[in-house]
């Protein structure tokens, strides 16, 4: 009997709806369907990039004895296939269980209303770190001209904590990876983020990692290097971006979803240091490069 009722709890939605390949329409702009796993391909510029592998087999071995509970959100392409809005996690890990078809909505949206979409969804999930965050922030107000203002409202973040995130793009590539891999705090990050100077703010970083400083020790290292008025802010031997070197390293950080660090001296010259978190992500980061 335990045995009957776990297959049909593995069927997933299909069993609780009926005939799977039949539309449910829930609005105008939305149907209900399951779809072949093979005609769906993730989003490029899904704010998500690190999928934790173990979290990521647990998923899937939940979805192997009961199915997908929560449907993934995607859209239909000219091509045919569906490109994933929100669920890519629930995505790879039903590929993972061996899952040929999994439940979807699909939705009528363009690039834009794609990208707040995702990026809301997993910020209301909590799956993104900060940097990503900042990224998504930064890639919607680039790519739609967007006013911090205007993005605020659109996902219903004050201004102020918008500002804060996209100041962490301004941070040194080391800097951001350990956001990124979530070995710094939001508050640690915010108070680095207040000294000007490169060189301090990697000391004060390191500082961190060797004394595990609290967020509020390091607020006050941060505003005692203000209070010297930044003296060590005359970068002899690094000098400061100019304004298009910032907004190209910034760029580069969007189109990888990762930190990309650029230095350049007096005479033109210069390197790009791009930061990875993983085997995959440098795959990842490759594919691009190769596009």
């Amino acid at each position: 009997m335990a045995k009957e009722q776990k297959r049909a709890l593995g069927t997933g939605l299909g069993a609780l709806l009926g005939n799977p390949t039949n539309l449910i329409k829930t609005d105008g702009t939305t149907t209900f369907s399951e779809i072949e796993i093979e005609r769906i391909k993730p989003n490029s510029n899904q704010p998500r990039t690190k999928f934790d592998d173990e979290a990521l087999e647990d998923l899937s071995i939940s979805i192997k004895n009961l199915g997908v509970i929560q449907p993934i959100t995607v859209r239909k392409m000219e091509d045919g296939t569906f490109q994933i809005i929100a669920g890519e996690r629930r995505f790879r890990a039903s590929k993972k269980a061996g899952l040929t078809k999994i439940p979807a909505y699909i939705r009528d949206a363009d690039e834009k209303l794609v990208q707040q979409m995702a990026l809301v969804e997993n910020i209301q999930r909590e799956d993104l770190n900060a940097i990503e965050v900042a990224l998504a922030y930064k890639a919607l107000i680039d790519n739609h001209n967007y006013t911090q203002e205007t993005l605020s409202e659109i996902i219903g973040k004050n201004r102020a904590t918008i500002a804060n995130y996209l100041r962490l793009l301004r941070l040194p590539a080391e800097i951001q990876l350990a956001i990124k891999e979530k070995e710094l705090e939001m508050g640690h990050a915010r108070a680095i983020v207040s000294i000007e100077d490169v060189e301090k703010q990697l000391e004060i970083f390191h500082q961190i990692k060797t004394e595990k400083l609290s967020v509020r020790e390091v607020e006050q290292l941060a505003k005692k290097n203000q209070q010297k008025g930044n003296c060590s802010n005359k970068k002899k031997n690094k000098p400061s971006l100019s304004k298009r070197q910032e907004e190209i390293q910034n760029n580069l950080s969007n189109h990888f979803s990762s930190p990309v660090e650029l230095s350049c001296t007096k005479n033109g010259k210069g390197k790009i240091s791009i930061s990875f978190t993983s085997n995959n992500d440098l795959e990842r980061i490759v594919q691009l490069l190769n596009k």
